[in-house]
């Protein structure tokens, strides 16, 4: 389990088939881990990329830390660990909050991005989108117990079920992270959407209360092309085969115009 140290701070992070030609890194949710991706979603990926998956700070196995959760400052951790990693070029893909992080750090770093992927991105000034990720938190975590314990050859009794609830306390109750996230309320809204790649995939849920706010983005954002996925807000748990199939496609897509 890798642990790299990016700006004095430590982080999870993953890779997979680190020889391949292009690079896609994915960026988890709020309140959740790399885990989201690593069982399901990554595998199929890692057959035609090279995949970097991390720990936001605070989440998983990276090093807890007290405020910075707003999207400037999640922007600046990803693109420093893109540095760290001697990344040049990527396709970034966000999902929840971390499609809100993706959004940021292309527009950031345009030249870097060459495709772009939001799965589930909420309007942060929807309150109801934003409690949205705390049911998600609950659910994955209920998931995670039920589907990879197996997997992982290693069972997540009592002690680590609690170790996970005292994560989401030590978030909740001891970091700046809910004010962050409030102060982000307009960021869709006021984003010039001018810089992003040209080659951008919308993935929303069918049911999901978040739809409306990938029907919205796919009008703002030229030639984005949206992928409605049976489920709601939990699609990669619901559908991870299906979503890691279409972004295999959009991204080998040689028909799509590159950025830059």
């Amino acid at each position: 389990m890798p642990i790299i140290t990016v700006n004095n701070r430590k982080v999870h992070i993953q890779e997979l088939n680190k020889g391949a030609e292009q690079t896609v890194v994915l960026i988890h949710g709020m309140f959740s881990n790399l885990s989201i991706y690593y069982f399901n979603i990554a595998p199929i990926l890692a057959q035609h990329f090279h995949v970097v998956m991390y720990d936001l700070k605070s989440h998983g196995m990276s090093e807890r830390v007290s405020e910075g959760y707003d999207l400037e400052n999640m922007s600046f951790d990803l693109i420093a660990l893109l540095d760290s990693l001697q990344l040049q070029n990527v396709h970034l893909l966000g999902y929840s909050f971390g499609g809100l992080i993706a959004l940021k750090t292309a527009l950031q770093i345009p030249t870097r991005v060459e495709r772009l992927v939001v799965m589930e991105a909420p309007d942060p000034q929807d309150e109801k989108a934003r409690n949205i990720i705390d049911e998600y938190s609950k659910e994955f975590l209920e998931h995670y117990i039920a589907n990879f314990t197996d997997t992982t050859k290693m069972k997540m009794g009592k002690r680590q079920f609690e170790k996970n609830h005292r994560l989401y306390e030590f978030l909740f109750n001891q970091t700046s992270i809910k004010a962050d996230m409030i102060k982000e309320k307009y960021f869709l809204h006021e984003m010039d959407t001018a810089t992003l790649p040209p080659s951008t995939l919308l993935l929303y849920g069918d049911i999901s209360n978040c739809k409306p706010t990938g029907e919205w983005l796919q009008t703002k954002i030229s030639g984005a092309q949206l992928e409605l996925i049976p489920g709601d807000h939990n699609i990669p748990i619901q559908e991870p085969t299906q979503i890691a199939e279409t972004i295999v496609d959009f991204l080998s897509n040689p028909l799509l115009q590159n950025h830059g």
